[in-house]
């Protein structure tokens, strides 16, 4: 993902909200229709789950723990086309933690009109690297992923796909 404007992608590290990450939509993420293919709006999430974790030192805390992350379920809901060359910011929050899962959430927003473009969630497990079974998560790696609170609610009225 390249940044806005030709500029480097920019982050904000976790602490004072959700993590965010801003890009340009290149175009080889357009299918046939024209906007950004669906598959490729789940590997900006996993690529935005990772990136969250490295910043809130979550991957370390995870790899010292013997640990390790895998999706059990991904769901995205698309509301507004991305298009090649918009701005986007993606932004995702850890919504909650029960005892070896953990479900993050995500919201794609076009930068230039606000526009929620789509919106997901990915359930995550979270495993002993070892042997692969699950495992409970630690109190500080929960604490270091759940630094952050959620954006506010998205608004009210929803344009559908062009």
């Amino acid at each position: 993902m390249t940044g806005a404007a030709g500029r480097p992608a920019r982050e904000e590290a976790p602490g004072a909200g959700p993590y965010r990450h801003e890009f340009t939509v290149p175009a080889e993420a357009l299918d046939g229709n024209g906007h950004v293919n669906n598959v490729v709006y789940v590997q900006w999430m996993q690529d935005g789950a990772t990136r969250h974790a490295e910043a809130s030192g979550g991957t370390a805390l995870a790899a010292a723990d013997g640990g390790t992350w895998v999706v059990r379920s991904h769901r995205v809901e698309y509301l507004r086309s991305a298009l090649a060359g918009d701005a986007v910011a993606l932004v995702t929050w850890v919504s909650d933690f029960r005892k070896v899962r953990s479900l993050r959430r995500y919201r794609f927003l076009r930068i230039a009109d606000g526009a929620v473009l789509a919106e997901g969630e990915t359930d995550w497990v979270y495993l002993d690297a070892a042997t692969g079974r699950p495992r409970t998560i630690p109190a500080d790696l929960q604490r270091a992923l759940q630094a952050d609170r959620p954006p506010p609610e998205k608004p009210a009225r929803v344009e559908r796909l062009r």
